[in-house]
């Protein structure tokens, strides 16, 4: 092989590599710059008992909006929390969301006002909050129903000042 296409064979090496590395690890089409973040705990407190989840938490915009896109799967203890730091209409879609979700819909007291049950992927129907909201919490679809959240419930975590 001559010496020029070398350089042009290992770049095609290498790229093709990077490419096969990130479909093993599912790691988002943006890069590993963009990698899932750190998981927090969150416990929601029903009629029934306290439920721990594991949960992102996206603050900023670009995390919100990113939320759970391209996301395959996820435990049914894990969720995210997506924080607008003070109560406002929120409304969602499930564009590039492959998994069904529930969407609790929180107060700025943790108080759960409203539950979108199974939401379904992909689709660009807005699921809108029926009234101003601080947060919104997304588990697996169905995770409302089989532990027993429902509206009145209340969410612990540190953004609702409900827990240290």
């Amino acid at each position: 092989m001559p010496s020029v296409q070398k350089p042009i064979f290992y770049i095609a090496i290498v790229l093709f590599l990077a490419l096969a590395t990130t479909r093993l690890l599912d790691i988002p089409a943006g890069g590993a710059g963009e990698d899932r973040l750190m998981k927090k705990s969150l416990v929601v407190e029903t009629a029934a008992g306290a439920h721990e989840f594991k949960i992102e938490l996206a603050l900023t915009d670009e995390q919100r909006s990113r939320g759970l896109m391209f996301v395959r799967q996820m435990p049914a203890d894990e969720g995210m929390l997506f924080d607008y730091g003070s109560e406002q209409p929120v409304s969602f879609w499930m564009k590039n969301t492959y998994i069904p979700l529930d969407m609790v819909f929180i107060k700025a007291s943790g108080e759960i006002i409203h539950i979108a049950k199974r939401t379904v992927p992909q689709s660009l129907t807005p699921v809108p909050s029926p009234e101003p909201v601080r947060a919104v919490l997304e588990v697996n679809a169905g995770v409302t129903d089989k532990l027993g959240i429902s509206t009145g419930d209340t969410v612990l975590h540190p953004i609702f000042g409900n827990v240290e």
